[in-house]
């Protein structure tokens, strides 16, 4: 079940919702964009001339679309599960579980955007760029950031959410 329908569109987990599906379509978008370079870098070389830098935007671009999935996958319940060792556990162990992951989910985000912030600023400091393009590094962190927020921000919709399913008891 979506986020959307199961909290009805509303209130502060809607618009979250809303706000981490929009950046996951923006993520979409940024994923065509580095498929239409590498279009261009194949009919280029045909001709002669290749664009030029389509390694590093291809390798900044699909590390940046990445991170824009994340909340939403987080949101949505899209990542990764081992349904094997839960078949048979009840409604009340699975949402225990999720709870669980949405912990942990919190705990990652917010230990990765500490992480990542700084390595932002080292790369800013040490004025690090894209050899062709001679684009900053640190430029590529920035939306990263703001994903790991809004994985934050999703792990703690999820984690409101679990503790409801659990206090109902079932």
């Amino acid at each position: 079940m979506s986020a959307l329908t199961e909290n009805g569109g509303s209130g502060f987990a809607g618009a979250a919702s809303r706000l981490i599906t929009g950046w996951a379509l923006l993520g979409g978008v940024l994923l065509l964009a580095v498929v239409a370079v590498n279009m261009l870098t194949i009919v280029g070389s045909m001709f002669g001339s290749p664009f030029p830098g389509d390694f590093e935007l291809t390798e900044m671009g699909v590390a940046v679309a990445v991170f824009t999935f994340l909340p939403y996958c987080q949101l949505t319940g899209a990542n990764v599960t081992a349904d094997i060792f839960t078949a048979a556990a009840s409604r009340r162990t699975i949402a225990f579980f999720t709870l669980l992951a949405s912990l942990v989910a919190l705990g990652f985000a917010g230990l990765l955007m500490w992480r990542m912030y700084y390595g932002m600023l080292d790369q800013k400091e040490y004025d690090y760029t894209t050899t062709i393009l001679q684009i900053p590094h640190w430029m590529a962190f920035v939306p990263i950031l703001v994903s790991l927020a809004l994985l934050a921000l999703a792990a703690l919709v999820t984690l409101l959410r679990d503790v409801k399913v659990l206090s109902k008891g079932h």
